[in-house]
């Protein structure tokens, strides 16, 4: 895929917020381009807002260029006022090293670090930030910057009323200094981000044009892409679970099974949009796809592909198809045939309970109340009479029936309704 190519990919898959005007021109040109995008590492784990700007990177270096992936390690001792209503924490560099290492990690499942020219670079931007003296950063970048114009920045505007320090203040002067840098050292001629970050990333064309001087009449010397910003139907910001916590791409942080279950369920007004810009997948195989979620809804096809997909990329083939027998059996109501080991990965992420050995109800009615299944013996006995209670995928049908033995002698599985599961197990929570 000529460079070209990168950018009307980008355009199909709905991922452009604003460019350049040269862009186009540039990418005609038949140089290699590298481009960056930066990453705070404020966290050892990225999250699933982060895979519009890493998918931009990974569509860049399929086209030929060269990918560099910056870890904001001295402006993270900073912090960015870029969409936050507070001063974030301040980092130690320890914690910045760890953070940085589970980043390269987590990248290298999105881009090839070990491909020679086209090889993507990780950079940390203390090895230029940390060898600035305050007077020699005032003198080499501040000088051409006026205070009109970082109070104009839409990061700053929006920080204003609540209070800004002057360390935030700063940050977008940091972020050009590392823009003029990689352009200057590394030849790094595109900065791309999300549409939030585009105030900061103009500063960075800025400076380079107030240090580099006049280019070519009609020629811009650096260039910048500003990516969609993706949110929920709700109007959260992406990545964030229903819990109001982040999804992480770590397993420490987001289990897999979270980590699918929150692709399988995505809404069906967001799930053919997440294909265009979560995937590598072609144009052929989404509309392939998106037809099929149109003919049989209740499926689920759009939502199938992209769980698997993505849990792939993230956590590897294995555990996606681990993840997807275990989503089958949900959706096919047939949890209770899945393998004890399954069910054991399963237990601590549905709701779930312990029975301690030798205190098993007698009554099916007992074990519903005892399992948490139901509130009080009224509420079990009616859900029952309703056709409501399942033990092991097995409906029940009389309240004072025995309770079947458990699966693989440690497990039952609950369900109330079509789709509310719970996992009881035999034993306590040591356990036993």
């Amino acid at each position: 895929m000529p460079l070209i190519d990168f950018l009307r990919e980008l355009e199909w898959r709905d991922m452009v917020a604003e460019r350049t005007a040269g862009l186009p021109a540039r990418l005609v040109d038949r140089r290699p381009l590298a481009a960056y995008v930066g990453f705070d590492p404020s966290f050892p784990s990225l999250h699933a807002g982060h895979l519009v700007p890493i998918f931009a990177l990974a569509h860049l270096q399929r086209a030929g260029g060269r990918p560099v992936a910056l870890v904001g390690g001295g402006t993270g001792m900073i912090g960015d006022p870029s969409g936050r209503s507070s001063e974030r924490n301040l980092l130690d560099e320890a914690t910045i090293d760890a953070n940085a290492a589970a980043i390269r990690e987590q990248l290298g499942r999105f881009l090839d670090f070990d491909a020679g020219p086209r090889g993507a670079l990780l950079m940390d931007n203390r090895e230029w930030l940390g060898r600035y003296g305050l007077l020699e950063f005032l003198r080499e970048i501040g000088k051409h910057f006026t205070l009109a114009y970082m109070l104009d920045k839409e990061s700053v505007q929006l920080r204003l009323p609540t209070g800004i320090s002057f360390t935030e203040f700063t940050y977008m002067l940091l972020q050009a200094a590392d823009f003029a840098h990689l352009y200057r050292h590394h030849g790094v001629e595109m900065q791309m981000g999300g549409a939030d970050q585009w105030g900061n990333i103009t500063a960075g064309l800025e400076l380079i044009r107030r240090m580099e001087g006049p280019a070519e009449a009609g020629v811009e010397r650096a260039h910048a892409l500003g990516l969609r910003l993706i949110t929920t139907p709700s109007g959260a910001k992406f990545g964030k679970t229903e819990g109001g916590g982040n999804l992480y791409l770590d397993a420490r942080f987001t289990s897999p099974f979270r980590f699918y279950q929150h692709w399988i369920n995505v809404d069906d007004r967001d799930v053919g949009l997440f294909l265009h810009t979560l995937t590598a997948m072609s144009r052929e195989e989404i509309e392939a796809i998106v037809a099929e979620q149109s003919a049989r809804p209740e499926r689920r096809p759009a939502q199938r592909a992209l769980a698997r997909d993505i849990t792939g990329r993230v956590h590897g083939a294995d555990e996606a198809r681990r993840q997807q027998e275990i989503a089958e059996a949900v959706f096919g109501e047939r949890l209770a045939s899945l393998d004890p080991a399954l069910l054991a990965t399963v237990f601590g992420e549905m709701e779930h309970a312990w029975l301690a050995r030798g205190a098993v109800p007698a009554t099916v009615l007992d074990f519903a109340v005892a399992s948490g299944a139901a509130a009080s013996r009224g509420e079990a006995r009616r859900t029952i009479a309703q056709g409501g209670l399942y033990l092991n995928e097995q409906r029940v049908g009389d309240p004072d029936a025995p309770v079947p033995g458990p699966i693989a002698g440690e497990y039952w599985v609950v369900r109330t309704g079509r789709k509310r599961y719970r996992i009881v197990r035999l034993g306590d929570e040591a356990g036993d």
